[in-house]
C-alpha cells in the first residue's frame, strides 16, 4: 500500500488537495496522513482544521509554527520553526511520497525536508508564474521536487525549461477545478439563508497582502472597501491569508461597519464554492478569481500585481489599486453584456479531472534511484 502524505498549511491548498484525498479513501492500494499547520490552527483565521477535521479527514500531524507580528521578519521565523518540527513528523509517519501545492513557503519547508530525507516529493501547480515572492518559491519547490504535476501544458513546458527531466512532468489539469465541475459545492437556496444572501447583486471579495508591498496593505485595503461601499452591492468579505501584511489588513477589517458587507474568517469549502456559484463578481487578488471562477463563468475584477503572469480566461478584468479604478471594473465584471460573453468561455487550467489522473500517476510512479536522484536535462 502506497502511503502519501499532505502538508498544507493554508485554505487555498486544502482546496488543492481536498479533491486527491477522496479519491485516494476510494482506492484500497492507497492511504494517506495529513500534517496542518500555520492558518489552519490559527482562531484568528477560522481555525479550518476543525473543519477539515468534521467533514471526516484525519489530521495525523498538527504543528504550530507561526510567530504573531505578521511581517516579513516573523513569516521567515515562523517557517524556521516549521522546518525544524517537519524531519520528526515526517519520521513518525514514514510516506512513500509527500505531495505538495502551490507556491507557500510552507510547501517549500515540506520540499527541503522530504528531500533531505529521502523521501519522493511531488508537487501540484508546478510551472505557473506568480506576481511576487510566490513565483520564485514556487520555482524553488520544482527544484526541489521529484514529481510535477502542471494544470496544462504551458506549465508543463515550463517545467522542463527549467531543466527537469521529462519523464517526471505530468500534464494533469488543476486539481481544485473537480469539485466545481462535479457539483461539490452547497446548493443556492441553503446559500441563500444559510446566509441571508437575498440581494439582486453580489460580491465575493478577497484580498491578501502582497508581501513586496507590505507596508502598503492598509491602503490598498481601504481603497478596495471604498469601491465597494460606492458601488453598493451586498458583498461576502473573506480574511486574508497569514502572509506579511495581514495584521494591516484584518485590524481594517475588525473597524469595518457596513450593512453590505458580510465579513468570514473562512468558509467551509462547500460554501465558498456555493457563493462562488451565485455571485455577480469577484473582487480582489485571490488566485480563485483566476483559477477557478472561469468554471463558474463568474467575472473576476483582478487589483494589482499579485496574480501577474498568470493566463487568464476571458471572465478577469484587471486593473490598479484605486477605488475610481476597483469601481469602474465592478461596473464592467457586473454588466449583463459582460456576463453574456462568458458563456462558452474555457477554464485555461483543467477540466475537472485532475485528481483521478495525480492518483494513478502516484499510485503506478516507481521509487527507485533513477526517481531519487535528479539529474538535469541539458
Amino acid at each position: 500500500m502506497k502511503h502519501i502524505c499532505f502538508l498544507t498549511g493554508s485554505r487555498g491548498e486544502w482546496g488543492y488537495i481536498r479533491p486527491i484525498i477522496k479519491a485516494i479513501e476510494r482506492d484500497i492500494e492507497m492511504s494517506y496522513s495529513i500534517i496542518a499547520t500555520h492558518m489552519h490552527l490559527l482562531p484568528e483565521f477560522g481555525m479550518s482544521v476543525t473543519q477539515i477535521e468534521q467533514e471526516g479527514f484525519s489530521v495525523a500531524e498538527k504543528i504550530y509554527m507561526t510567530l504573531d507580528g505578521y511581517n516579513s521578519a516573523t513569516m521567515i521565523k515562523s517557517l524556521a520553526n516549521l522546518l525544524l518540527e517537519l524531519p520528526g513528523a515526517l519520521t513518525r509517519l514514514r510516506p512513500d511520497i509527500v505531495l505538495l501545492a502551490g507556491d507557500r513557503g510552507e510547501q517549500l519547508m515540506g520540499a527541503i525536508a522530504a528531500g533531505h530525507l529521502g523521501i519522493p516529493v511531488a508537487h501540484i501547480q508546478a510551472g505557473e508564474l506568480s506576481g511576487n515572492i510566490d513565483g520564485i518559491v514556487r520555482h524553488s519547490i520544482t527544484k526541489l521536487a521529484h514529481i510535477h504535476f502542471a494544470a496544462n501544458e504551458e506549465f508543463a513546458q515550463r517545467v522542463v525549461k527549467l531543466g527537469e527531466q521529462q519523464f517526471r512532468v505530468f500534464n494533469t489539469g488543476a486539481p481544485q477545478l473537480d469539485e466545481l465541475v462535479n457539483g461539490s459545492f452547497t446548493n443556492e437556496e441553503n446559500i441563500r439563508v444559510k446566509y441571508r444572501l437575498y440581494g439582486e447583486k453580489l460580491i465575493l471579495a478577497v484580498q491578501h497582502p502582497v508581501t513586496e508591498e507590505e507596508g502598503d496593505a492598509k491602503i490598498q485595503i481601504r481603497e478596495t472597501l471604498a469601491a465597494i461601499a460606492q458601488v453598493g452591492w451586498p458583498t461576502v468579505l473573506i480574511y486574508p491569508n497569514a502572509d506579511a501584511g495581514s495584521e494591516q489588513i484584518r485590524s481594517e477589517l475588525k473597524n469595518l461597519h457596513s450593512e453590505n458587507i458580510r465579513l468570514f474568517r473562512n468558509l467551509p469549502r462547500e460554501d465558498y464554492l456555493g457563493i462562488m456559484r451565485i455571485a455577480n463578481v469577484m473582487v480582489g487578488n485571490s488566485s480563485s478569481g483566476i483559477l477557478e471562477a472561469p468554471s463558474f463563468h463568474l467575472p473576476s475584477v483582478n487589483i494589482g500585481r499579485r496574480q501577474k503572469g498568470r493566463p487568464q480566461a476571458a471572465n478577469v478584468v484587471n486593473c490598479e489599486n484605486h477605488r475610481s479604478e476597483i469601481v469602474k471594473a465592478i461596473h464592467e465584471a457586473g454588466a449583463e453584456e459582460f456576463k453574456s460573453k462568458l458563456k462558452g468561455v474555457s477554464n485555461p487550467y483543467g477540466d475537472g479531472n485532475s485528481a483521478q489522473r495525480i492518483v494513478k500517476i502516484l499510485k503506478e510512479i516507481k521509487i527507485d534511484k533513477q526517481l531519487l536522484n535528479k539529474e538535469m536535462a541539458y
